[in-house]
């Protein structure tokens, strides 16, 4: 029992290199090419993609709780990618309805959430578990070792609810060495 559970931690630590390996080749490719970069969008673009979400017909409301805080680069990413894709789904799948978008900043510090919900009459409610969208977000979630569920909301509909933690600056202390 102990060799295989051995094996299969030793098969995926293998797969996970050859992906980072693949991963950092493709990013290597990128910076030797002299094409022009932009900034990333980030939870600040938010209003913006509601913007653009609610103009292809979906009407959306953005609520954000609590006092938001600057966030590693690739986090804020992660959840805006996590939130455009959801109101992508809601758009495909979910029929006539609206969504609301809620970012919380908050419990300790330590973490944001941001969820998407629907009420609408879809596959599933507003997406298709096997689609490559909801893999993708629950792996931009596992690279911040967040979580991520999706499926059916509380009252109908179809949820996305994803929470990342996020590491604070340390305070500097008197007598302290950095």
């Amino acid at each position: 029992m102990a060799d295989e559970a051995l094996t299969t931690i030793e098969e995926t630590g293998r797969a996970t290199l050859r992906e980072m390996r693949r991963l950092l080749d493709v990013l290597r490719d990128e910076q030797d090419t002299a094409l022009p970069t932009t900034p990333q969008p980030g939870l600040p673009g938010l209003e913006t993609l509601v913007g653009q979400v609610g103009e292809a017909g979906l009407a959306v409301q953005l609520t954000v709780e609590g006092e938001p805080v600057p966030l590693d680069s690739g986090v804020d990413l992660t959840l805006f990618r996590i939130v455009q894709e959801a109101l992508t789904n809601t758009l495909k799948h979910a029929g006539p309805t609206r969504a609301e978008v809620v970012v919380r900043y908050g419990l300790a510090d330590v973490e944001v959430v941001v969820v998407v919900t629907d009420r609408g009459k879809g596959p599933a409610g507003g997406g298709n578990a096997s689609g490559h969208g909801l893999v993708g977000m629950r792996e931009r979630v596992g690279l911040y070792a967040g979580s991520l569920y999706t499926g059916p909301g509380e009252d109908g509909g179809y949820t996305v609810r994803a929470t990342v933690p996020f590491d604070r600056p340390a305070a500097k202390t008197r007598g302290s060495r950095t």
